[in-house]
């Protein structure tokens, strides 16, 4: 049997040392398959008058979920001077809320991530020569977040700012007064549920794998409400997935897009993402496991224990 693999390997040893190369071609091909998907959905949502809820636009490409979809729809709807965008929490960029921007509407983008090697990736990605793509490597805190913003040199008005940072987004988002996007985009955590406004109390070393729970993160729907009211913002929904939540500045707001409170955008995620005895944990089992970690909550201004019996959802 050995001899057999042997004889393969050495007759077909020229195609098996090309299948890296073979690979790229192949993920090359793909990706222009799903651009184009991209763009020709992006054209048949704009054709729709209004939208309800976000989720009638989503469609993926190289977001984790539908919200290239969304971002394209909203872009071709609203008034947006400055084509240019914000991301931060990107990792390697390759799944990224910004990326089909670059592609399709050639936008101008800045992005930042903490990991070292992450960064070195984008800056070595084709994207970063093919579009005008910034990238910066630095473990983001209130403390630092506008002199990281400010080292771009994009005007006030940016297109869009996303926020994912699995941790501080409140206090980070809150602290940012460099910038003033038309659309925001923030990670929210629907564990919280839809009537709590609680955020993670603020540790600028918090990292979301290393220290805790890995459900115990961000904040929740209604804190980040909160202060989209307070920054002059509209809420306008969430993905279906239940991890994003859209806020269009006030000035800017259509006919075509609906305001939402917290009750009527909020979706609750169903993805799993933490264990308990080897088997995943999900619905509302989840807040359990939070029970008796320290939460802020914004409206009283005190730091709280979780008690998952007051949570509730829709």
């Amino acid at each position: 049997m050995i001899s057999r693999i042997k004889k393969f390997l050495k007759r077909n040893s020229a195609y098996i040392n090309r299948i890296p190369e073979i690979e790229k071609h192949l993920n090359s091909h793909f990706k222009s398959h799903k651009v184009n998907l991209g763009q020709i959905q992006s054209q048949l949502n704009n054709q729709k008058e209004k939208i309800n809820n976000l989720e009638e636009v989503e469609f993926q490409v190289f977001s984790q979920w539908g919200d290239d979809g969304i971002i394209q729809y909203l872009v071709n709807k609203l008034d947006i001077p400055n084509k240019t965008f914000i991301e931060f929490g990107v990792e390697d960029y390759r799944e990224s809320n910004t990326r089909f921007l670059l592609y399709n509407n050639s936008w101008t983008g800045y992005v930042i991530d903490g990991d070292p090697a992450n960064v070195d990736q984008i800056v070595k990605d084709p994207i970063s020569w093919a579009c005008e793509l910034y990238a910066e490597c630095s473990f983001i805190t209130k403390e630092n977040i506008n002199d990281l913003i400010g080292k771009v040199g994009f005007e006030k008005e940016v297109g869009i700012l996303s926020v994912d940072i699995d941790g501080n987004d409140y206090w980070v988002w809150k602290e940012i007064d460099v910038i003033n996007p038309v659309i925001v985009i923030a990670e929210y955590n629907s564990i919280f549920g839809v009537n709590t406004s609680w955020t993670l109390p603020y540790n600028p070393s918090f990292v979301r794998t290393r220290d805790h729970k890995i459900i115990y993160y961000g904040a929740s729907l209604r804190a980040l409400c909160s202060i989209a009211t307070e920054k002059g913002y509209t809420f306008v929904g969430c993905n279906s997935k239940g991890n994003n939540a859209y806020f269009i500045r006030n000035d800017k707001m259509k006919p075509c897009i609906s305001a939402k409170t917290p009750q009527e955008g909020y979706v609750r995620s169903k993805f799993r993402e933490a264990q308990l005895n080897g088997s995943w944990v999900t619905g509302a089992d989840r807040i359990k496991i939070m029970e008796g970690l320290d939460i802020y909550d914004v409206e009283s201004g005190i730091i709280k224990k979780i008690d998952p019996s007051i949570v509730k959802y829709v």
